[in-house]
């Protein structure tokens, strides 16, 4: 079978699992999904082909990205369009081949590993030459990416190991930011819609920052000092800004305990030897409302003074500072107050936000 007519095959099919998977999304979510978290076009199944999107002659740099890798991650992109996966989905794929491959056709890997995204052909993927062309690699990783329940919500580097079951599944999140970043120009260039590229998690005006249980309590007894709540989720899991605001400030904050001398962020903190929150961020938002995030484990991804979205990424979950594994600490202030007296409980004000602290989300 030729390459073109099993690309064909994989429309197909995919447009069944997207049809499928849109319809249960507008189930679930109680009809509160966005409706960027929808398919943008679904080929019906008698059809082979579908009108492409709008592409440059020869793409140019963008970023730290040449021509070459350029060209290869809008195929990725556009190909998704074309499948109507929703535009997370190209940014989870994007990111997927960034770690892969850097966004390089390679001819060979890590055993029989080929192409974009180091798929296997003794694991089924494909032949080699198949998994050289982009858009049939492509068409095959959106495949397995959309029988998973729930992906658009799964934090990216859970849903990539989902479908690559990779050595090193915590790699991918690094590249969640490049990715976005690299999607969003390409999607601009070529006429494509960029809601929803940040996932489905954040339908309303507050989002939880992460999805994973909660560990220390707000000034439980044990810990009358602790102004916030802990979420045990594990190193590299991104953390997400709870609602749209302005960056008031992101800082390493990592001394030690006994003489107050610098500790650094370079290294992971200690719960007797440290004291602070490591690298964090505080971020303004309406109404005299501060969100902080504690903790992370490599410098955030946002600047003092930026502006954010709701489930915009931040940073990564690390264990920096006053800190005895990877967590995320999380504080909610009030009056713009960013010292322990604006401090409330986080637990009861996001439940009230319809965001409730926890690992079932809403």
């Amino acid at each position: 079978m030729k390459i073109r007519s099993l690309v064909s095959l994989i429309i197909a099919v995919v447009a069944v699992f997207v049809l499928c998977a849109g319809g249960l999304g507008g189930l679930l979510g109680g009809g509160t999904a966005a409706g960027s978290c929808l398919p943008i076009y679904v080929p019906s199944a008698s059809s082979t082909t579908a009108s492409p999107p709008r592409m440059p002659g020869v793409w140019p740099a963008i970023g730290e990205w040449d021509g070459e890798q350029v060209t290869n991650a809008a195929a990725i992109v556009t190909t998704g369009a074309q499948l109507g996966v929703p535009a997370r989905g190209w940014v989870i794929a994007v990111a997927t081949a960034m770690q892969e491959s850097t966004l390089r056709n390679l001819p060979g890997g890590d055993r029989d590993s080929v192409g974009l995204f180091q798929q296997r052909p003794s694991q089924g993927w494909g032949t080699p030459a198949q998994l050289q062309d982009p858009v049939y690699a492509a068409g095959r990783f959106y495949a397995k990416l959309l029988t998973l329940r729930g992906w658009q919500t799964m934090p990216l580097a859970e849903a990539a190991q989902a479908v690559q079951i990779s050595a090193y599944p915590d790699a991918y999140a690094k590249w969640e930011s490049p990715a976005t970043e690299l999607v969003t120009a390409i999607a601009e260039t070529a006429g494509l819609p960029t809601g929803g590229l940040a996932g489905c998690g954040a339908v309303g005006p507050w989002t939880q920052p992460v999805l994973a249980p909660v560990g220390s309590g707000f000034r439980s007894s044990d810990r009358p000092g602790h102004d916030g709540v802990d979420l045990s989720a594990p190193r590299g899991t991104v953390i997400r800004a709870a609602s749209a605001g302005t960056v008031r400030t992101v800082r390493c904050d990592a001394a030690h305990a006994s003489t107050g001398a610098p500790w650094g962020c370079d290294r992971d903190g200690d719960p007797v030897l440290t004291r602070g929150c490591g690298w964090y961020v505080d971020i303004d938002h309406a109404g005299g409302l501060l969100t902080r995030y504690c903790h992370m484990d490599q410098p955030p991804l946002v600047t003092v003074g930026q502006q954010v979205a709701v489930g915009q990424p931040l940073g990564v979950v690390g264990s920096t500072g006053h800190s005895s594994g990877p967590h995320l600490h999380f504080e909610v202030h009030v009056s713009g107050d960013a010292s322990e007296a604006g401090a409330i409980d986080p637990m009861p004000f996001m439940a009230a936000q319809d965001a409730p602290l926890g690992t079932t989300g809403r």
